[in-house]
């Protein structure tokens, strides 16, 4: 055990409690005799209820205490973060009996120690000067503070390091397995709250350091935070920005940074850093409004899926009820029911080990009510039925675009599931669609190229007008097959979030333009393929290499049924794969008359070279790979002496690569017609 795990052992553990609960008078056991003992002892017909038991001591916690209401705003106005935020929250559950099956659990304040796994220094002796202002301090500094989106008098430092030390005690039950579940009632709140700086009503972030003193102090390393406040927790996301330990999910507004706390920091694109990458996780909305079926939408499609592939030993709610029906500063419309619904959803994770910190909640009836509901769920009762529901155009938008993004660190994500459909789809066209008609009939006008078709029905279904060869194609004896993806579409979007597309200042550029033109001017035969399938893989899971089905099948049914007995293969990103797989399952035929194999790579892992010894050899002397200067293979000398020709350029796109490199190539292809390029590859050397 660590020095610091030592300290706070010996000094931030919670007392043992015990709580004795005597029987009612009525109900104290009966002594009886032997002639008195009923003849059915140990016997009881189902309809006859059974005697209650001795009740056991609970296992959901609370964590309240009146000390916290000292925070106050001095202003003659008030503020939204008012005292009686708690006491609201506080009276809802005791009316409604529900404290009575719940233990309460002492708070403590916050440590200096504790409060320094997060924070720094500096923040703490901010925090800490508080306590020394006078009234005059406090007026004459408003203007600072108003800044920050904070008031103080005091008392705050004593406050802010209850709710903090509060939040601690409550998480700590949970993880060292006393209670099952905790509900921390404390102000001032904390998600805000950044490692340096304290903002947005809150001074200490409560959550983030109590999810820091749980992995020092406990077996449990690692910790879910699902945080549904309206407002982003800049402050919990950026404390775990680069731990793969804690999994940081937030719902909010964002309305493209224009919302509190502003800026990109929210975004769907801000996803860790570092070890971190995809363990933050952004929904943010793009508009008020958003309800429980908005809500709940993105529970089942992101947040439910990546929780479970992250399976945590600990679930924490930054519990803000400002996104709830009647808040005026959330403006969203979550009920009651639909948080009890989404409690209900994190309590099956980490074996039902849970922990709600409350955090904003701006209206006295919505975040009393709303607390309510979940404390019921935290007890065991079932969410309330919900009426039927569908999510708006918005919600599924932005659920479907942070699928798209996290789903390159989720497994467990299938964005193609979420895609918006629209009412029209059985009358519209994808823009790919569009485009490789386009392609198709710019290169029958231009070239008199033709379509090939395919007898094969899954390969028919996605290459159908995707695969075009000039009408000189089984009489030319010399062949280009350029296997390639598609053009890249240049689009300009008025917004990152809505895709809203600027028609006028978007365009296709179809890099293979140029070298069409210099292939059909030599007078070569030429077979274009473009490898990028339709429809799109419906499956996150399937591993189904489609094109190189499709290279294998040009090769048997067309190619070797030609005239050309001089072929050169050119292969740009993705189609330098499907080359290779041509190359390993056609060895034979191929090395007679294939005279050389270029590949335009760009920043895709090159393919491997061949593994069997003869044809390594024959690829050695007649492959030429173009790269973008700064590639990794160019730190492994051993990869490299086992391609032919290697060329760097100061450029990492695909597209200007091969635009680059269009000079060199058009120098190699009649080299390897003539079978000299070998001979330029001996003089360079290895």
């Amino acid at each position: 055990m660590s020095h610091l795990q030592t300290e706070l052992t010996t000094n931030g553990e919670p007392p043992e409690i015990s709580m004795d609960i005597d029987f009612p008078q009525h109900e104290k056991p009966v002594s009886y005799t032997s002639k008195q003992r009923p003849h059915s002892e140990g016997r009881r017909a189902s309809s006859v209820p059974a005697k209650r038991q001795r009740q056991t001591e609970p296992r959901v916690g609370y964590v309240y205490d009146d000390r916290m209401l000292m925070h106050t705003c001095l202003a003659p106005d008030g503020h939204p973060e008012q005292p009686e935020r708690l006491t609201r929250v506080y009276s809802a559950l005791a009316s409604a009996s529900v404290l009575t099956n719940m233990k309460r659990i002492p708070i403590r304040e916050v440590e200096r120690k504790e409060v320094l796994l997060v924070h720094s220094q500096t923040l703490w002796d901010k925090v800490m000067a508080i306590a020394a202002m006078s009234e005059q301090d406090i007026f004459d500094s408003a203007a600072y503070y108003t800044d920050l989106s904070l008031y103080v008098n005091p008392r705050t430092p004593y406050c802010a390091k209850l709710s903090c030390g509060g939040v601690i005690e409550a998480t700590l039950a949970v993880a060292r397995g006393s209670m099952n579940k905790t509900f921390a009632m404390v102000r001032p709140p904390g998600h805000h709250s950044e490692p340096d700086e304290h903002m947005g009503f809150c001074f200490f972030n409560n959550v983030a350091v109590a999810a820091k003193v749980v992995q020092h102090l406990t077996p449990i390393k690692r910790i879910l935070i699902l945080d549904w406040d309206v407002h982003h927790g800049n402050g919990t996301q950026r404390a775990f920005y680069d731990d793969p330990t804690v999994l940081y999910i937030s719902l909010h507004r964002y309305e493209n940074g224009t919302y509190y706390p502003n800026g990109p920091f929210g975004s769907m694109t801000s996803c860790g850093d570092g070890p971190g990458q995809g363990f933050s996780v952004n929904i943010p909305w793009p508009n008020a409004g958003m309800g429980d079926a908005d809500y709940l939408h993105a529970f089942q499609h992101v947040i439910m899926p990546i929780a479970m592939e992250f399976a945590p030993e600990l679930v924490i709610i930054s519990a803000g009820f400002d996104a709830a029906r009647g808040d005026d500063l959330g403006e969203c419309d979550v009920t009651p029911e639909g948080y009890a619904h989404m409690t209900h959803m994190l309590s099956g994770l980490a074996n039902g080990k849970l922990v709600v910190a409350l955090e904003g909640g701006y209206s006295l009836d919505a975040i009393s009510t709303s607390s309510l509901a979940v404390a019921k769920v935290l007890l065991g009762e079932a969410p309330p039925q919900l009426e039927p529901m569908i999510a708006s155009v918005e919600a599924t938008e932005t659920v479907f675009q942070v699928a798209m993004h996290q789903s390159q660190w989720w497994k467990s994500l299938n964005p193609k599931k979420l895609e918006p459909r629209e009412d029209i789809e059985e009358i519209s066209f994808s823009i790919p669609e569009l485009l490789k008609a386009h392609r198709q009939d710019y290169l029958f006008r231009t070239y008199d190229m033709l379509q090939v078709p395919f007898v094969a029905p899954a390969l028919e279904d996605r290459f159908s007008s995707q695969v075009t060869c000039t009408a000189d194609i089984m009489t030319n004896e010399i062949l280009v097959v350029f296997v390639h993806e598609f053009g890249n579409l240049r689009a300009e979007l008025g917004s990152a979030l809505t895709c809203d597309l600027h028609m006028e200042h978007s365009y296709l550029v179809d890099y293979s333009k140029k070298m069409i033109d210099w292939i059909t001017q030599q007078g070569y035969a030429l077979l274009d393929v473009n490898v990028y399938p339709k429809p799109f893989q419906t499956s996150a899971t399937s591993k189904h290499d489609y094109s190189a089905e499709l290279i294998v099948y040009l090769w048997d049914n067309y190619i070797q049924l030609t005239e050309a007995r001089k072929i050169v293969l050119i292969g740009h990103g993705p189609g330098c794969q499907t080359l290779m797989h041509l190359l390993n399952n056609r060895t034979i035929s191929l090395m007679r008359f294939v005279k050389g194999i270029i590949q335009v790579v760009g920043n895709y892992n090159v393919p491997s070279t061949p593994e069997n010894p003869e044809l390594r050899v024959w690829y050695y002397d007649r492959s030429a790979v173009f790269l973008p200067s700064g590639h990794r293979l160019f730190a492994n000398t051993k990869v490299l002496k086992k391609h032919g020709l290697l060329h760097d350029a100061e450029e990492s796109q695909p597209i200007k690569l091969l635009i680059k490199a269009f000079n060199r190539i058009t120098t190699y292809i009649p080299e390897m017609l003539n079978d000299s390029f070998a001979l330029r590859l001996r003089k360079s050397g290895p």
